[in-house]
């Protein structure tokens, strides 16, 4: 059975005080329900932001999309997660990810390990967190037991088969990330690493959301003109190619809201991020594809 579609918006752009709690509630208004933050130098701080975000709101859940993993000791993060669930009444969703940005590691004094030990490092402090979180006589205790749903992200063998093992969410970046640098999917490209995860994941008693991030999104109504504007940053990929892009929602309100439709019936992606710069626009999709 096809899921519904969930929306979450990942919050970017750093604000103060009560401009941040006006953005959380403007994407409350705006129909998301996952008001996301990251885990990048230069952003906020993920838990302090996400008690902020939910105390100004309601509905929304929160979460991280996701944490650097090298940023952290299990320990201490299992102490911020359930700490921030409880503080959040358990809207608290966990996004995890191994990193990807060289600099930002050599700026925290942490060596930016290779590809295959910042998987192990981020299996260690799953299992860790699993572990403490899971303890009867762990303090602070959280509300979700054993512990709030668990995302992780990220397009590798190994990650995929470990969201396929652990993840409630298995999250879709669009991209291949090298050196720190991004170079998108294609469409085609897509498929094969959501047939990779649908290999390891063939066991599983209850699916895993599948999330997909866009990270362009435009309402135009003129939508060949907007993606040759985009060209240059994908110089590699004919026009037609990038017409094709799943993380590019680019065309009128309908366009977009039909290709979500097209994509969650070809990979099954059914949970969409957005990032904040692109919150108001997405809102007027989000409101047509909760009128179908």
């Amino acid at each position: 059975m096809m899921r519904q579609f969930r929306f979450g918006v990942s919050m970017t752009t750093p604000a103060e005080g009560e401009e941040w709690r006006k953005r959380c509630r403007r994407a409350e208004e705006l129909g998301y329900d996952v008001i996301l933050v990251p885990d990048h130098l230069g952003m906020v701080a993920p838990f302090p932001a996400m008690i902020a975000a939910a105390d100004a709101t309601q509905r929304p859940r929160v979460g991280t999309f996701v944490l650097n993993t090298a940023f952290w000791n299990p320990a201490l993060l299992a102490r911020e997660i359930a700490t921030t669930d409880a503080l959040t009444g358990g809207r608290l969703e966990i996004g995890l990810g191994t990193g990807y940005v060289p600099e930002e590691h050599e700026r925290a004094g942490l060596e930016f390990l290779p590809p295959g030990r910042r998987v192990d490092h981020l299996r260690h402090t799953l299992d860790e967190i699993e572990r403490l979180l899971s303890d009867e006589e762990h303090v602070p205790r959280g509300v979700q037991r054993p512990r709030p749903p668990l995302l992780l992200g990220g397009n590798g063998d190994r990650m995929l088969r470990m969201a396929a093992e652990r993840a409630d969410i298995a999250a879709f970046t669009g991209a291949r990330t090298a050196g720190g640098a991004l170079t998108v999917l294609t469409a085609d490209e897509l498929d094969g690493r959501v047939a990779a995860y649908g290999r390891y994941a063939a066991g599983r008693p209850r699916p895993a959301q599948l999330n997909l991030l866009l990270q362009v999104v435009t309402v135009t109504d003129d939508r060949r003109a907007a993606v040759r504007e985009l060209l240059p940053r994908v110089p590699y990929l004919s026009e037609e190619q990038a017409l094709d892009l799943p993380l590019l929602a680019v065309g009128t309100v309908g366009q977009i809201a039909d290709q979500l439709r097209a994509q969650r019936e070809r990979y099954g992606f059914s949970y969409l991020t957005v990032l904040d710069p692109s919150m108001e626009a997405f809102g007027r999709v989000i409101e047509e594809l909760r009128g179908t």
